[in-house]
């Protein structure tokens, strides 16, 4: 199984490749992946469900992540149908892109990969015993489904298309995935075989398999969630044949089939299934038999089968199951071969349209018998399997006991539905092919040339399959009845083609016998105005769904976010003070203990916090205020060292002092001092809502902690820290291995907030280095404020730095030129050292970073931005993506290692003279974390200080200096 997915993964990788190299013949070899896929499974076709093949391989076992694949008689017919199907697609593209367009033939290497893909993505899917890796494959199917259907991009009805069908299937996703985890927790298991062999119950399961049930229910195009499959018909018809009639929407029947074992007996189950299938199956018959589109004929066709699927196999019962899986056999083999005659057709003649062609089954007879042996299957006509699976429903419905006393109505609606399946099998074969009456062939078949063997090939195959299996069902029959008789119940029926004169034979001549009528008689019953019923457009509502959320979301970001920063914090630090306030008060709490303080030193700290917060808030100079605030920050980190936090009091220190930093190179841009008049306005507001904010996080705090009732964590984190991360320094093992996987989003977090800053301020043109002195050029050339060259005794005729040449003398500061000088490689050192010794004393790949960041801020400040660039020539965003690059890659290194990702070891090793040396590989991990941290600090000094430099006048720059 493993080997199947691999070679589907090389096969998508390698396929563009040999699209740019064999135009469309690439798709011949690649039909061949899924075709020696497809010789494995007749291989090891399991007997039974005891012999079902199983494979495990743990990957994240404490989030029950691991990779469960399971073998069994259900995932073997499915398999049969994704790579066989799949591998008469890929031939059948070689010669439905023969004629395409220039645009089209450039997108085919893609296309091909996607396929490819898709068809491995769907056999992990009806493999995976995992629910959580089964959700993994559900959604890649619906990703791939959205390239797919919007192949031809350049056409809005196919971007509209592929985003409905991304939209609606990843809505019922997410409400799965909800329901998965559910469902996992309550059974304690993730294990499909495991939760249906022993199937928990209680109110939280029903609610999973609603959510379940919505997920599986989006994925077939179950009413009310349908509408997206007849719009996917945008897609081009390979698409059509392969996941909108054999795979992807048989993905939620399949899941329904597996489920309905273990489940079908639980309150919410049957009626949903029953319900909703019964009304897809009659409004999306209904919708059939009014289509002109020979894409949209089969669409609504497609549609309204799966809702009769979805009966059979979801009502529980293992007749029931039999006659399903027998439908959804024959509809895989009818419906795809169908959608290919239309591609042959729309290849052949520029349409689809049943108005504008006659006489088609005279110029393309190959073609028409094709057709007309797919289509009696589809009609239920003997001896077609459609007509063995159609008696077989009859047969099982009628004598259902699942379905207790409803069970005739079910069987009524089914014979209804199945009269507009008659219908429009006969609208489909007499509007593709019959002559309608004129002597003559249409203008669109006038000049048809017959189409190509290896044209009619693939649906030839699946229309003769369809044929076979119905003259001998007992083949089938073997296949399918190990998972019936695995059923509840079992199976005591059997397929056969001649049951001899019962009920479900008279019911199928009724069927016919009315469909043939209708359609014979459709021009008097379109005079007696029966076309039209109330029954509302879905596609339209879910327009108007959209546009509703489109102007709610309008309206709701209008008045929270007006543009003005002010209002924009106001919001979200109330509804920080409102929500947890209201959550707090109305919910069950302890009684905290407060303790205000653990030694005399931390009032007199809280009173310079106090007071610094107090003259920030009236004082008009922005510099000054942001000076104060910065002392609440220092205090922070004060408090932190004297709780015996060293680690996170010195990344309290660098972190805020480079916050000052930035800070200060904004303000350049403001005036020095704010409007007494702004001031003023919403004092009392902002006042109230400051003190809210503050009440509401010590609150918070208190109850916190009063809510422990247990040994915490944080006393198993030395020694955890010390004998599983080989560290000392609790801080840094927890950031680079106990808890890596925050650390990398938080980085990854710190490189988009680095990257929109940056693209922010120079808007055009994102990427580059800091501006460097030119090669050869004289000393005190173009200075940075103004045109003075004259001598300053300030300055002397020594150049300490070299990129200090070009600013202007009068603000050059000699004392700060030699002291950057000597102290900048003092500070580079004593960042290596809080690099290299972060593991097991206080420091690490972030406190080094902020270290080396604070050196090119002194570099900077001292010598300007032609000084940056001297002292680090690289590009920022080269840096940050190393950076990101080398963490993420610790992750694959140890995935490939055979250890869980992100997960570190201990190497030793003996160096002459230095003796034993030991270091872990989550060093790695912490250099990339070092090395965002230098591009971060470098991104903000090249945008909010060498950029603005560069920008602002320079008799504004000299203002903000003398200030």
């Amino acid at each position: 199984m493993l080997a199947i997915l691999f070679a589907h993964a090389v096969a998508a990788a390698v396929a563009p490749l040999l699209v740019n190299r064999w135009g469309r013949q690439a798709f011949y070899p690649l039909a061949l992946v899924p075709l020696v896929s497809l010789v494995w499974v007749a291989a090891n076709w399991p007997t039974g469900q005891e012999s079902a093949h199983q494979l495990r391989i743990d990957w994240v076992p404490e989030l029950s992540m691991d990779i469960d694949l399971r073998f069994d008689t259900l995932a073997a017919i499915m398999s049969v149908l994704v790579l066989a199907i799949g591998a008469l697609v890929l031939f059948y593209c070689a010669s439905y892109f023969h004629h395409h367009d220039g645009h089209t033939e450039k997108r085919l290497p893609s296309f091909a990969a996607e396929l490819v893909a898709f068809s491995g993505t769907m056999f992990g899917l009806v493999v995976s015993d995992n629910m959580l890796l089964l959700y993994i494959f559900w959604e890649l199917t619906t990703v791939l489904s959205f390239l797919l259907v919007g192949h031809y991009a350049e056409r809005a009805t196919s971007r509209r298309a592929a985003t409905q069908a991304l939209l609606v299937t990843t809505f019922g996703g997410l409400a799965m995935l909800v329901g998965v985890i559910i469902l996992g927790q309550s059974g304690g298991s993730y294990l499909l075989s495991e939760l249906v062999a022993n199937p928990p119950t209680g109110m939280a399961v029903d609610v999973a398999l609603v959510l379940i049930l919505i997920g599986a229910l989006s994925k077939s195009a179950i009413v009310p969630m349908h509408f997206w499959l007849p719009g996917a018909m945008a897609a081009p018809t390979p698409v059509s044949a392969y996941l909108h009639a054999a795979a992807m929407v048989k993905a939620g029947v399949y899941l329904i089939a597996r489920m309905s074992p273990g489940f079908a007996d639980s309150p919410p189950w049957r009626p949903i299934v029953v319900v909703l299938g019964l009304a897809t199956m009659l409004l999306a018959g209904w919708r059939a038999v009014r289509e002109y589109d020979l894409k949209l004929i089969l669409a609504f066709g497609t549609v309204s089968q799966l809702g009769l699927i979805t009966i059979m196999v979801g009502s529980g019962g293992g007749d029931l199951m039999l006659a399903g899986l027998t439908m959804l056999c024959a509809h895989a083999m009818f419906k795809a071969s169908l959608f290919m005659v239309v591609g042959v057709i729309d290849h052949a003649t520029g349409t689809r349209d049943i108005r504008r062609l006659a006489w088609l089954g005279n110029r393309a007879p190959s073609l028409f018998v094709i057709a007309a042996l797919a289509t009696a299957s589809m009609a239920a006509l003997p001896p077609f399997l459609g007509f063995v699976a159609k008696e077989a429903d009859f047969e099982t419905l009628l004598h259902s006991s699942s379905l207790g006393p409803w069970a005739p109505w079910v069987l009524g609606g089914v014979v209804l539905g199945s009269v507009f399946t008659t219908i429009y099998s006969l609208r489909f074969i007499w509007g593709a092919f019959a002559r309608k009456g004129l002597r003559v062939p249409s203008a669109r078949v006038a000049d048809l040339h017959p189409p190509s063997a290896a044209f009619l090939l693939a649906p030839g195959v699946l229309a003769v399959a369809g044929l076979a299996f119905g003259l001998a069902p007992g083949v089938l029959e073997q296949m399918l009845d190990a998972y019936a008789d695995a059923v509840p119940g079992g199976s005591d029926y059997h397929l056969a083609l001649w049951h001899g004169f019962n009920l479900p034979l008279l019911l199928s001549v009724v069927v016919l016998g009315a469909g043939i009528a209708a359609f014979a008689l459709r021009s008097k019953l379109r005079q007696a105005r029966i076309g039209y019923l109330p029954l509302g457009n879905a596609d339209r509502m879910y327009d108007t769904t959209l546009r509703a959320l489109d102007y709610a979301s309008v309206k709701l970001t209008g008045s929270t976010q007006r543009g003005s920063l002010p209002a924009t914090q106001s919001v979200i630090l109330l509804t920080l003070v409102l929500l947890p306030s209201l959550v707090l008060a109305f919910g069950s709490r302890d009684q905290p203990h407060l303790a205000l303080w653990d030694s005399t030193l931390m009032p007199i700290i809280g009173l310079l916090m106090v007071g610094g917060a107090l003259g920030a808030t009236i004082l008009r100079n922005r510099l000054a205020a942001v000076l104060l605030v910065g002392l609440t920050g220092y205090g922070c980190g004060a408090i932190f060292a004297l709780y015996g936090a060293p680690d996170l009091a010195l990344t309290q220190f660098l972190v805020e002092t480079l916050t000052l930093v930035v800070f200060v190179l904004v303000l350049r841009t403001l005036p020095a001092e704010a409007e007494v008049l702004h001031m003023r306005r919403f004092r009392l507001p902002r006042a109230a809502l400051a003190l809210g904010v503050g009440a509401t996080v010590t609150g918070l705090a208190a109850f916190a902690m009063a809510a422990r009732n247990s040994r915490p964590i944080s006393d198993l984190l030395p020694d955890a820290a010390y004998y599983r991360g080989h560290g000392a320094n609790t801080v840094n093992v927890i950031l680079v291995d106990i808890r890596a996987w925050d650390t990398l989003g938080e980085i990854s977090v710190l490189l988009v907030a680095a990257t929109g800053v940056a693209s922010l301020v120079f808007r055009h043109r994102r990427f580059g280095a800091a501006p460097r002195v030119p090669a050869g050029s004289a000393p005190a050339g173009q200075p940075d404020i103004g045109m003075i060259t004259t001598y300053s005794p300030a300055v002397g005729d020594i150049t300490w730095l070299r990129g200090s040449e070009y600013r202007d003398p009068r603000y050059r500061s000699l004392v700060l030129e030699v002291a950057t000088r000597i102290i900048f490689p003092l500070i580079m050192l004593l960042s290596a050292y809080f690099f290299f010794t972060g593991h097991n004393t206080p420091g690490g790949g972030f406190a080094g970073g902020l270290t080396a960041g604070l050196a090119l801020v002194l570099r900077y400040l001292a010598g300007g931005r032609y000084e940056l660039g001297e002292t680090l020539p690289l590009d920022a965003g080269k840096i940050l993506g190393v950076g990101l690059g080398l963490s993420a890659g610790t992750a694959v290194a140890s995935l490939l290692l055979g250890a869980p990702p992100l997960s570190s070891a201990l190497i030793s090793f003996d160096v002459p003279l230095l003796g034993s040396v030991k270091f872990v590989t989550a060093l790695f991990f912490d250099l990339g974390v070092y090395l965002i941290v230098v591009g971060l600090v470098l991104d903000v000094l090249r945008s909010l200080g060498a950029r603005l430099d560069e920008e602002m006048p320079p008799a504004q720059m000299a203002r903000r200096v003398a200030r």
